[in-house]
C-alpha cells in the first residue's frame, strides 16, 4: 500500500490538511475545538483525526502514515491466514483480527494497525480501540509494493520493542514469495528468525505453537 502524505501546520491552528491521492481535505475546528492548541506530536496529531473510513493511519519511526486499505488480494491473503488459525482460536478461545484493529506500541504509544492480529480476549487496552501490544500472542504483515520498506525493515523492530512474542511476515512481493517468521523479543529486536519458501509449512513458536501450511498463500 503507498502512503498518503499527511501534513498539518503548527503556525496556523485553524487549518490541518490531509493530502491525498485525489485532493486535499481540509479538516475545520469547531467553535468548542478552535480553542485547543495544535497537535504537537504525531501521537496527537493521530488522536485529533476523525475516522478515515477506507483509510489506515500508522505512526512508524516518527512518521504519521496514512494510507489505503489493501488490495482485495492483500486482504483475501489476511483472510486465508485466519482461516487456518480458525481451529486454533476456536479451542483456545482467542480473538482474531484481519487488518481492522489499531495496536497501541506498549512504550512509545504509538499506533500501528497490523494485517492480522491475534490476542486473548482479555488484552490490555490503550484507551477503547487500541490493543496494547505487550497483550497480543502474535501479528502479520502481507507485504505489498508500497510498504516493502516498512514491512520488512522497520516493523518487525516496532513489535519487538513493544514486546509481540511473534510477528509473521508474508512477502508475495519477494522473488521467490516468502514466509517469515520472528520470535524471542528482546530490546527491540527479534533474535529468532526462521524464513521458508512460500508453499512450505514454517512452526510458529509459543504462544502460538501451531505450523502453518503456507502453500494456502499459492493456492488462493
Amino acid at each position: 500500500m503507498s502512503a498518503i502524505p499527511c501534513v498539518f501546520s503548527r503556525t496556523r491552528r485553524e487549518t490541518i490538511v490531509l493530502m491525498t491521492s485525489r485532493r486535499p481535505a481540509t479538516l475545520r475546528p469547531t467553535p468548542e475545538t478552535a480553542s485547543h492548541p495544535l497537535p504537537g506530536t504525531p501521537r496527537e496529531l493521530f488522536e485529533a483525526l476523525p475516522q478515515l473510513p477506507g483509510l489506515r493511519t500508522e505512526i512508524i519511526d516518527g512518521r504519521l502514515i496514512v494510507s489505503p486499505v489493501g488490495t482485495p488480494e492483500h486482504g483475501w491473503t489476511a483472510t486465508l491466514l485466519s482461516y487456518e488459525l480458525h481451529p486454533l482460536v476456536r479451542e483456545r478461545g482467542w480473538h482474531a483480527y484481519t487488518g481492522n484493529v489499531d495496536v497501541c506500541i506498549d512504550g512509545p504509544r504509538d499506533p500501528v494497525e497490523p494485517d492480522f492480529v491475534l490476542a486473548p480476549p482479555d488484552c490490555p487496552r490503550w484507551g477503547e480501540r487500541e490493543l496494547l501490544s505487550s497483550g497480543l500472542i502474535m501479528v502479520a504483515e502481507i507485504v505489498s509494493p508500497g510498504s516493502v520498506n516498512d514491512d520488512r525493515d522497520r516493523k518487525p523492530g516496532i513489535y519487538a520493542l513493544g514486546g509481540v512474542p511473534v510477528m509473521v511476515v508474508i512477502d508475495p512481493v519477494a522473488s521467490p514469495a516468502t514466509v517469515t517468521v520472528l520470535s524471542d523479543p528482546k530490546e527491540g529486536a527479534y533474535l529468532t528468525s526462521t524464513r521458508v519458501a512460500m508453499g512450505s509449512p514454517v512452526h510458529l513458536p509459543e504462544p502460538v505453537g501451531f505450523t502453518l501450511d503456507t502453500s494456502v498463500f499459492v493456492r488462493s
